[in-house]
């Protein structure tokens, strides 16, 4: 059951980040999408993703976990068959959110039955193994993805992961017992209003540098966008039993956490998405080697990640967190300065992030189940499925964001081509086929472009670390006030 379990969290947490090695083969491939078109063709997955995961284990409580958990992988493999055959952009991404709502359904309700299939005694270990390999999630498919795109195209890919669900799905009905229902109220409306809500922010995002960021449909997608999150939290406020109450984040202990939890996923996933087309462009890595060659960020999660829970009792988690948000942020700077140096320095750095990533992420996860009470651990699970998902598809929009705009700034005969009103290319795929003569100056402006990305978001994770750490110091001084 615990092999199982693992297996339905690996296939899609690592689907997360195997589309990134297919983006340079994608933009020059017959859909031709544009560079607002790539990031949601990777973030239309991860978005459905973060925003359906709770309603999703709120239905596999109601409705049964065994059921909902078979239904999801049946879901995602028809996504995966549907972006395969996508003979456009548009089908590719109807396939994409098809993907992501069956991963809602999955991720929850794996680990909901292994809970309620496994004895109290073997539980802690089976838990721990659970958490392990969804944090492996993302290095499994960056291998695996690079292992399929080796022999195949990116529609291979997506063909690759369907007898996976599979066997998942004889498995899971051969070896899964069903457990008892509880009654929980699914509130879909909230779920649809937080979903179109992250849609519409991300939507301002990521047309920013083509619609301008001072354009109508810009900023009348960031208001609607702050309406619609106003109008999900007054709506959970109203009903008795909301799904996600917004009151949880008047805690400050566990908004700092889940904000914390957010920054790590959005610097991690933000350099993913962008580290896949660096490594291809930038330095001539095949698939498999781009797959690989990401690998020493792991080393330290592996070894490292059983010792922090003794670090964070010695130190306490402030120290601890402290200590991490500046390991990744300084970590992510010198990826960025070593862009066009040698792979050995640059995989240097990565060992940094990683030994950041270590120490962060068991802190903030003991830190969001202590600001809970025990009885709402199911709470606490989805808040950090949510949070880590959500910093996912925003680290991946900002980066992908601000990689284009200082590409197209960056790019040889910009200013000529935006003096005659032509088309400015967005992608290096774009621009290596208009000028194939610059090769090699368009891909020194995508590996400076690239290091100026880098350089904004290890700002962008310090500020936000020393934001988390102020606030749960904050948060520990007004407890101890309120227990004197």
């Amino acid at each position: 059951m615990l092999a199982c379990a693992s297996l339905c969290t690996v296939l899609v947490v690592g689907f997360v980040a195997s589309i990134n090695l297919a983006i340079p083969e994608l933009a020059a491939g017959s859909l031709h999408p544009s560079s607002a078109q790539l990031l949601w063709i990777v973030d239309t997955y991860v978005i459905l993703f973060a925003c359906l995961v709770i309603p999703a284990g709120a239905l596999g409580d109601r409705a049964g976990r065994k059921g909902v958990l078979l239904s999801g992988l049946v879901i995602f493999a028809v996504g995966a068959v549907v972006s395969a055959a996508a003979g456009d952009v548009a089908m590719m991404l109807v396939g994409r959110a098809v993907t992501g709502v069956g991963a809602a359904c999955v991720l929850p309700n794996a680990l909901a039955v292994l809970i309620h299939a496994t004895e109290p005694s073997r539980r802690p270990h089976a838990l721990a193994v659970w958490a392990a390999m969804s944090g492996l999630g993302g290095l499994i498919g960056n291998l695996g993805g690079g292992a399929v795109l080796t022999s195949g195209s990116w529609r291979a890919l997506f063909l690759a992961v369907v007898p996976l669900a599979a066997v998942c799905v004889i498995w899971v009905a051969a070896a899964t017992p069903r457990s008892a229902r509880s009654h929980r109220d699914l509130d879909p409306r909230a779920a649809v209003i937080l979903t179109l809500a992250t849609l519409v922010l991300l939507l301002g995002i990521i047309q920013g540098p083509e619609q301008g960021w001072g354009s109508v449909f810009v900023i009348g997608a960031f208001v609607c966008s702050l309406v619609l999150f106003a109008v999900w939290v007054i709506g959970e406020l109203r009903v008795p039993h909301p799904l996600l109450d917004p009151r949880l984040f008047a805690v400050p202990a566990l908004r700092a956490a889940c904000l914390g939890m957010l920054i790590v996923f959005f610097g991690m996933f933000g350099f993913f998405f962008l580290n896949a087309s660096l490594m291809q462009y930038g330095r001539g890595f095949s698939v498999l080697q781009t797959g690989l060659g990401v690998m020493p960020l792991s080393v330290p999660l592996l070894v490292g990640t059983r010792y922090v829970p003794a670090l964070v009792g010695r130190l306490g988690d402030r120290s601890v967190l402290v200590a991490a948000f500046l390991v990744i942020s300084l970590g992510i700077f010198g990826l960025a300065l070593t862009v066009q140096d040698s792979y050995l320095a640059y995989a240097g750095w990565l060992v940094v992030v990683g030994v950041g990533a270590t120490l962060a992420l068991p802190a903030l996860t003991a830190a969001i189940a202590a600001a809970l009470p025990r009885e709402q651990a199911g709470v606490a699970g989805g808040l950090q499925s949510t949070t880590r998902e959500f910093g996912s598809a925003l680290g991946v929009a900002v980066i992908g964001t601000i990689l284009t705009s200082r590409f197209v700034h960056d790019l040889p005969g910009h200013a000529p081509a935006a003096a005659r009103g032509g088309h400015i290319p967005r992608t290096v795929a774009e621009a290596l086929t208009a000028a194939p003569s610059h090769h090699n100056a368009v891909i020194t402006a995508y590996t400076a472009s690239a290091g100026t990305a880098l350089k904004v978001v290890a700002l962008i994770v310090l500020a936000a670390g020393a934001l988390v750490v102020t606030e749960m110091t904050w948060a520990a001084r007004r407890s101890r006030r309120a227990r004197a």
